[in-house]
């Protein structure tokens, strides 16, 4: 037990005050717990367990914890960076790569209210960015996809930085070691299940009739009933492509 409470660096003492304390929990919980977990939901959750797809489509819990988990990301990371605002601590590329992390999540942020719109058969109008797979949407899924993870390990590396300023307890370095694994082998549990379907087609479902399944799927992305004819799909009992999916485009 005194090894696990012992700080990482013995030749160090864990002296932190209120604040910075209080900064490191907040940007913990914000970036190494909430973040990734957004993106899992993100890329693992468009059609849940329990949904029956392709009847049910476009369920909108991963995209509602995808947002609300990186709102509540910046909320924190506001709040962590309001507590050592004027801070004198030496900590100078903790601070620059916290900053940039932190400029990044609002650019991403800006990203995702310019999206483009919708559309599609359940909009008021068929056409739409995100229907017809623009060239804005393009660049937006791309840029926001490689972007966001990207943040998310400069995330991780300044989270680490942070604890060896304040010569974190090896006990901290552990729960969040262990963590992090878990996370890792979730995701590629969750990757090698095929829980990665196709965002387009988990919305919009199978059909070909569809623009944005004419094109290729993202990186480990599955669309896992396109080997089905296109009228088997149709005419499945309370499919939406049997209705409002057959409009022309």
């Amino acid at each position: 037990m005194d090894w696990l409470l012992a700080p990482i660096d013995p030749a160090r003492a864990h002296e932190v005050g209120l604040a910075v304390s209080w900064h490191g929990r907040l940007m913990v919980l914000a970036w190494a717990v909430l973040a990734p977990i957004a993106v899992i939901m993100a890329r693992f959750f468009k059609v849940m367990p329990r949904q029956d797809w392709p009847r049910q489509l476009d369920n909108p819990t991963w995209w509602r914890s995808h947002w609300m988990g990186q709102g509540a990301v910046f909320a924190l990371s506001v709040l962590g960076l309001a507590l050592v605002w004027q801070s004198s601590r030496p900590m100078l590329w903790h601070a620059v790569l916290g900053y940039a992390v932190f400029v990044g999540l609002a650019l991403q942020i800006l990203m995702g209210i310019f999206r483009g719109s919708k559309g599609g058969p359940t909009a008021p109008s068929l056409r739409g960015d995100h229907y017809d797979m623009t060239r804005w949407r393009l660049r937006f899924e791309a840029v926001h996809k490689s972007f966001g993870y990207t943040l998310l390990v400069l995330a991780m590396i300044t989270v680490l930085m942070g604890m060896w300023l304040a010569n974190a307890p090896r006990w901290m370095w552990l729960g969040l070691g262990f963590w992090w694994l878990g996370l890792i082998v979730l995701s590629g549990w969750l990757q090698n299940r095929g829980f990665a379907i196709d965002t387009y087609q988990a919305i919009w479902g199978p059909d070909p009739v569809h623009p944005g399944n004419r094109r290729p799927p993202g990186w480990g992305m599955r669309r896992p009933l396109e080997e089905k004819p296109c009228t088997e799909l149709s005419r499945a009992p309370g499919s939406r492509s049997s209705t409002r999916n057959s409009k022309p485009v």
